[in-house]
């Protein structure tokens, strides 16, 4: 790996929704190659998971792959306790969430993700952002301290504190991101904070690649080491209701254009377990 220059700052690029669709995988497969990603979080509760672990396991090592918690996709509902998100925030904001049941479906997803991975996860957050949920936090917390407290590399949090991302953002943020990250700051754990690339998931690939210039530029001003999401795929596919949006940021991401606005922006790809393990240049 080469060491990033001084007039560099880092960055975590993390694609979400690993295993969702054979789009999604292949797309997200591609850009790491290229190393144009520097991490990606995996839907355990899919049936594609251990099919797809394989191609993702020649890139061990070079970038982090991470559980992406869920309690919102067809596949939680298909697992039997999955819900649309705005039941669940309600549910979170009355407190209805029951522990029990929540515990078991959070141990189902890690033992998933380690039987097809065969080791932890370098890293957790949630699908929908779902991983700092009042009645879902505080018993991932549980886990997290049980499975892995006593780790040398503990997996890094997302902690979704949304920076300059309008009413989405805060809403995201207020669902618990402050707490989430009381409880890392308690236990000495490892976090990634804040998060860019929230957006309405609509435009033209010249609209994301605007926007990512933002998220690019204001993450430069950042002290700390800032979270990029995205959610790219090689193509969009029918039953995905953000496929167009997934298209698009693969056009960007795998384009030459991309490059050039990391470079302009001073920022360098780096994993999030530890912000001195940068990746090499995009290829």
């Amino acid at each position: 790996m080469l060491p990033p220059r001084p007039d560099q700052k880092p960055i975590v690029l993390c694609a979400d929704d690993y295993a969702l669709n054979d789009s999604v995988s292949q797309g997200i497969v591609a850009l790491a190659r290229r190393q144009r990603l520097s991490a990606t979080s995996v839907m355990t509760l899919s049936p594609l998971w251990e099919r797809h672990a394989p191609a993702l396991r020649e890139l061990q090592g070079g970038i982090d792959v991470g559980l992406h918690l869920d309690w919102t996709s067809e596949f939680a509902r298909q697992a039997g306790w999955g819900q649309p998100l705005g039941t669940v925030m309600w549910r979170s904001f009355s407190r209805r969430l029951e522990a029990n049941r929540v515990r078991e479906s959070i141990e189902r997803q890690f033992d998933a993700f380690e039987t097809a991975w065969q080791s932890p996860p370098d890293h957790v957050d949630g699908h929908q952002h779902i991983q700092q949920f009042d009645g879902l936090r505080e018993v991932l917390c549980e886990v997290l301290a049980r499975r892995y407290g006593h780790s040398i590399q503990k997996p890094w949090l997302r902690i979704s504190q949304t920076h300059k991302a309008g009413f989405k953002g805060a809403l995201i943020s207020w669902m618990g991101a402050n707490s989430l990250t009381d409880w890392a700051f308690a236990q000495n754990w490892p976090v990634v904070s804040p998060l860019l690339g929230v957006y309405g998931f609509e435009g033209t690939t010249h609209d994301y690649a605007r926007r990512m210039q933002v998220w690019l530029s204001a993450a430069s001003q950042l002290e700390t080491t800032a979270l990029l999401m995205c959610h790219p795929a090689l193509r969009a596919e029918s039953g995905d209701a953000i496929a167009s949006a997934r298209a698009n940021e693969f056009a960007y991401l795998s384009s030459d254009d991309f490059v050039a606005d990391l470079n302009q922006a001073h920022m360098q790809l780096v994993r999030g377990g530890a912000h001195g393990r940068p990746l090499t240049h995009c290829a």
